[in-house]
């Protein structure tokens, strides 16, 4: 009997339905390969986030503010 091909084996697994033992095995085995950031690395990027996210939104109130200012001046 031949050996049958990634695509084979998919078309059958997908007919045969969902396998919930193997998808939490695959899960498991996916989850082992992540990277996971230090507490360091994590501290200091998600606060490089809350800085960014502020200084948006602070551009984003004064350009707004501008804008409005303008409108009222012209209209």
């Amino acid at each position: 009997m031949a050996k049958k091909t990634k695509a084979e084996a998919e078309a059958q697994e997908t007919a045969s339905g969902f396998n919930p033992t193997k998808f939490f095995q695959e899960t498991k085995d996916e989850l082992s390969k992540v990277v996971w950031p230090s507490r360091q690395q994590l501290i200091s990027e998600s606060a490089a986030v809350l800085l960014m996210v502020i200084l948006s939104a602070t551009m984003i109130y004064l350009v707004d503010g501008f804008f409005s200012w303008a409108s009222q001046q012209v209209f």
